[in-house]
């Protein structure tokens, strides 16, 4: 069976790498039709000319996962009748408008956005999306019918993450990676940060300079703390390295619908790794994971609730290698890229199909 890739996606992403590798891995050719110039028509002649190549070469489309555009679906219809799968992975109106909210709900803008969002809905034949609290909105939101979407979990690259020995630190290291926004709850890390500023702590954030990294800084700098660390972002390789030598890591805590929905791609490398996650206890989040059992949750947007739960995992060794090593149990039976690909072939109804 070949599956053509589609789109302006990218494929360092590890959303768009962990699916691709998933289906090599069950016997999958995947052709590459991709392109990102800047300039949109650019882009689009671009992605014409390579497609013309090798239209009669694949039996199915799968529409890249691409964090700004919504006009891959659409062309992707006017270059071919062959089964189009849109991976969607979140909502631009939802991250938008009321996550990140840079557009008020009333602003045309936002108007637009949910049209692309619903015109790609009703061009797809199939759509993944990472949780079904993802397409709980998306039936609400756009009226498609649930049928319509597959869940499809992140996971994670297992040659890249994967369990090391660690370094034995000289104060117990908590690691957090992100962008910055508001459904990541980086306000209540902070505030949590202070509040343990005596026990031995050091808070190592790591992550491109975000929508909210500026008052993330201030605050820290108002509080005076000296117990925390920012770091610029790193390679993905860099990225493994800081996971591996820490002793806990840290997943979302913002109080935005959109953190409800989400199973962020830190804890799914957090548990690649095999090292204990702290997240807020969200409907999402309850999808994969088990309090106390694979992960240690705390409420949402409560810096004492967290901070309550990082002194319980430092005080209690055993309950952190245990919450670490069934965490990467369930890695393993759920989140590997050959897993994750062997499903969305199975849901695909594509599985054991001869092309």
């Amino acid at each position: 069976m070949t599956i053509l890739y589609f789109g302006d996606y990218d494929p360092d992403y590890s959303r768009n790498r962990i699916l691709i590798k998933g289906l090599k891995k069950n016997n999958v050719e995947i052709l590459e039709c991709n392109d990102n110039s800047q300039n949109f028509f650019v882009k689009l002649i671009n992605l014409y000319k390579k497609h013309k190549k090798i239209k009669t070469e694949y039996d199915l489309i799968i529409v890249g996962y691409s964090p700004i555009s919504r006009s891959m679906v659409p062309f992707a219809r006017l270059l071919s009748q062959k089964k189009i799968v849109w991976d969607a992975f979140y909502s631009l109106y939802d991250a938008w408008v009321f996550d990140k909210k840079l557009v008020s709900k009333y602003h045309p803008k936002a108007w637009y956005y949910w049209f692309c969002d619903l015109l790609n809905c009703v061009l797809a034949d199939k759509i993944l999306l990472d949780t079904n609290e993802h397409i709980d909105y998306f039936v609400k939101t756009f009226g498609v019918k649930k049928d319509k979407f597959i869940r499809v979990f992140v996971g994670s690259d297992d040659t890249v993450m994967y369990p090391r020995k660690k370094a034995e630190n000289p104060v117990f290291t908590i690691h957090f990676h992100g962008h910055y926004i508001p459904l990541q709850g980086t306000e209540y890390i902070i505030r949590a940060a202070k509040i343990l500023e005596n026990e031995n702590i050091l808070f190592r954030m790591t992550g491109s300079r975000g929508q909210e990294y500026k008052k993330a800084l201030n605050l820290a700098s108002d509080l005076k703390l000296n117990n925390i660390k920012f770091l610029d972002s790193v390679s993905y390789s860099g990225l493994a390295d800081l996971i591996v030598d820490c002793d806990l890591c840290l997943g979302i805590f913002g109080n935005t619908e959109k953190a409800q929905r989400v199973i962020p791609n830190k804890v799914y490398e957090a548990i690649a790794t095999a090292r204990p996650v702290i997240s807020a206890d969200t409907p999402a989040m309850r999808e994969l994971f088990n309090d106390r059992e694979n992960i240690l949750m705390c409420e949402s947007a409560n810096p004492e609730s967290l901070a309550e739960r990082i002194l319980e995992l430092k005080n209690d060794g055993g309950l952190r290698e245990k919450i670490a090593r069934e965490a990467w149990k369930l890695f393993n039976r759920y989140c590997r890229p050959e897993i994750i690909g062997e499903k969305l072939l199975t849901d695909l109804g594509l599985k054991n199909i001869e092309f």
